[in-house]
């Protein structure tokens, strides 16, 4: 008895809400699950306060960026925006110049008339969540294969968001939860005038570079921001020199008076993505093929760009935000990683999976509605080798090498030139978009780089799979070079044109199918997708029954434990989490207070290095101590604070919201210790490390002396 007790526990700590600092909450649910305890923890807002459909709320002052890849909020009347400066990054990245180099300088828009816009960048509110589970299983039984389950589960979501669509300019899609158990729908309203506002030189916003990544103690000021823009009737429009700046229906009032240890603190956002509900198969998985893997073929290529990037400064700028969004994924597997060996995760499932089965075995109409759910997710997980040689084909040769990605658009070109007169409008229409595409390519592109990637990658890719899994184009490197990667790199950057600016356009003004099939880039891109497809095949044979097995289980989950109340994993959709400013003992005889100050951003310098320079005008200012209305009662500039909020990729950028609905930070980062956390939520280790709102505002007004942005906010003492 005592150790099924001990299992039920594990049960909850893993899959369950035990704790209020736990959860990714679904805000239009938050009346009914969790808006006492959140009261009660020091929250001073009504649920209506939060989520509200008829009147304005906390939801209508945070938006997804680009569709969930960040979150924001709104700090002013007028549509400006505050995220993280990596958020930003790839935007700074594309202003800057040698001329203009805003990663090492930073930009402040002085007047709206400066600020910079931003083409295929968005920024999507929520308009309203609906659970339409019923709707969409009203006709679906057990007895049904998966197959059709999928198609009338398709068939009935395409019908709801037809209808909740109308005529609007909404989108609206149905999202599954809890391993296609729930259903919910979601209506957003996406505007794609976006601007470029302010950020704060990448010695500030990107402080401590890859060491300090993932990492507390922290002191970096990760903050943009940008600027609603809308056409003169309110709603989205296309960048205009008529646009006006949106008047979104709430906007976060900010505090100045800071936080102490055991403050209440929530944080709403589009958290992306995480497995909570994986059995030990699937964590298994995780750490011996996908973070394997990725770790494996990043660290050469980053090794290869980091190399380029220190030959000038242009090299720093064009290389820039692709190594940033490549070792950050890089070192979060090596932590990932470590995290589940070190807290033995895999143990903790497979404890659970034993409890779940004696719980289906105990009973005959359990057993036969979910007793071959952990067989199938087994099964599913058994063979490796082919889903190793995707994640070798996704990391090695569709991520890392530049060239083949940027020839395979060139096979749609191809299938219309099989008959150019026939296809001529089309033809010109496709060679218009790629012609348009060229020059911010190829600013951000160096071929001689890209040249030592292929090489050194393909290389890789052959070691770790069977010929088998090579794309038709290794016969001719085995053959025709003996296996020579670096020569056959060679060769084809000697031959393609999809390395050169001037001979891809003199191709497009004249496209001719014989040229294109005989170049070595778009060879290789067909060969590589070509094999993507054929190994995503097999995969998606072996795992066939693994969706089943999945829903299955986590359906008999919320049945052992009917009395908890569970929380869905991420899907790029509105949460909310709660929680509390507190500190954390990583290991024995360590503390790690709830905030750091500037001094430990003075302290951490290394002049002239990319990752802990520190300019000139915030070392005077700092030394100085002037910190103007931003600084602490205790006298000093409060840089970052660590609260238990549950968040992951995608709430970068994140509001951190007082009890009374105000700003206070802008989440940024987890910690080192609890890199598990996307599969396995660790209480006592799990931080959200966050940028104090006052250091902020200390750069925007006193470092960059941009006070009109300052006055448009509304800032509370």
């Amino acid at each position: 008895m005592k150790k099924l007790n001990l299992l039920l526990l594990l049960t909850v700590f893993i899959y369950g809400s035990v704790l209020a600092d736990e959860g990714m909450w679904l805000p239009s649910l938050i009346n009914k699950l969790n808006i006492a305890d959140m009261q009660k923890m020091g929250c001073e807002l009504s649920a209506e306060d939060i989520y509200s459909i008829n009147n304005s709320s906390l939801k209508d002052a945070v938006v997804a960026l680009d569709h969930g890849s960040c979150t924001a909020e709104l700090i002013s009347k007028d549509g400006l925006l505050l995220t993280n400066h990596h958020c930003g990054f790839g935007e700074i990245q594309k202003h800057s110049s040698v001329e203009h180099d805003y990663l090492r300088d930073g930009f402040w828009a002085m007047s709206r008339d400066e600020e910079l816009p931003n083409p295929g960048k968005t920024v999507s509110f929520l308009i309203s969540i609906e659970d339409v589970t019923a709707k969409v299983l009203a006709d679906v039984t057990d007895e049904m294969s998966a197959e059709d389950r999928t198609k009338a589960v398709r068939k009935v979501t395409a019908e709801l968001e037809k209808e909740a669509k109308g005529d609007t300019h909404y989108e609206v899609y149905v999202r599954s939860f809890f391993n296609s158990n729930q259903y919910f729908l979601f209506v957003l309203e996406t505007f794609k005038d976006i601007r470029l506002v302010g950020a704060p030189p990448q010695a500030l916003g990107k402080f401590g570079g890859d060491t300090d990544n993932w990492m507390w103690p922290r002191h970096t000021n990760d903050f943009s921001m940008f600027r609603v823009y809308c056409g003169p009737d309110g709603k989205p429009a296309s960048y205009a020199e008529d646009n006006i700046p949106y008047q979104p229906k709430h906007f976060l009032p900010i505090s100045l008076k800071g936080v102490e240890e055991g403050d209440y603190a929530m944080i709403m956002g589009y958290p992306g993505g995480t497995n909570r509900y994986k059995t030990s198969f699937g964590v298994e998985n995780t750490m011996e093929v996908t973070n394997t893997v990725r770790e494996e073929v990043r660290e050469k290529l980053l090794e290869i760009w980091g190399e380029y990037m220190t030959t000038s400064q242009k090299a720093r700028i064009q290389y820039a935000s692709k190594y940033a969004r490549s070792s950050n994924y890089y070192k979060y597997s090596i932590g990932q990683n470590n995290g589940l060996k070190n807290l033995k995760v895999v143990d903790k499932k497979k404890a659970i999976e034993d409890n779940f089965t004696n719980w289906v075995n105990a009973d005959n109409s359990r057993k036969e509605k979910y007793g071959e759910a952990l067989k199938f997710i087994e099964e599913s997980y058994k063979d490796t080798e082919d889903d190793k040689a995707k994640a070798y084909i996704v990391e090695a040769l569709l991520r890392g090498p530049e060239i083949f990605m940027f020839a395979l658009p060139a096979k749609s070109l191809a299938d219309l030139l099989e008959d150019p007169e026939e296809n001529k409008d089309k033809i010109e229409k496709i060679t218009a978009g790629m012609k348009g595409r060229l020059d911010s390519y190829f600013k951000d592109y160096d071929a001689a780089t890209d040249q030592k990637v292929v090489g050194t990658l393909l290389k890789i890719y052959a070691e770790n799979n069977a010929a088998s899994f090579y794309p038709d184009f290794y016969s001719t490197i085995n053959k025709k070079y003996k296996g020579d990667y670096a020569k056959y790199a060679e060769k084809l950057f000697q031959k393609s044109m999809f390395d050169s600016k001037e001979e891809l356009t003199a191709f497009l003004d004249n496209p001719k199918l014989k040229v294109l099939k005989k170049d070595m880039a778009f060879i290789g891109a067909s060969d590589i997708i070509a094999k993507y497809r054929e190994v995503s095949k097999m995969v998606d044979e072996g795992q066939k029954n693994l969706k089943t097995g999945q829903r299955l289980f986590v359906a008999g989950l919320m049945e052992m434990e009917k009395d908890k109340t569970f929380y869905p994993d991420a899907n790029s959709t509105m949460r909310l989490t709660y929680g509390k400013v507190l500190d954390y003992n990583p290991r024995d005889g360590v503390t790690y207070n709830y905030f750091t100050t500037t001094d430990g951003y003075l302290e951490k310098e290394i002049p002239g290095d990319t990752e802990f320079d520190v300019p000139a005008r915030m070392k005077e200012l700092l030394t100085a101590k002037e910190y103007g209305q931003y600084a602490d009662k205790d006298g000093s500039l409060h840089a970052c604070f660590i609260t238990n909020n549950d968040i992951t990729g995608g709430n970068s950028g994140s509001p951190v919201i007082n009890g009374k609905g105000e700003l206070i930070g802008i989440a940024f980062d987890g910690n080192w210790e609890a890199m598990s956390g996307d599969i396995a939520f660790e209480p006592d280790l799990q931080r959200c490390i966050n940028v104090d709102i006052r250091f902020v505002l200390w750069v925007i007004d006193i470092y960059a002396g941009a006070s009109n942005l300052i006055d448009e906010m509304d800032i509370r003492k």
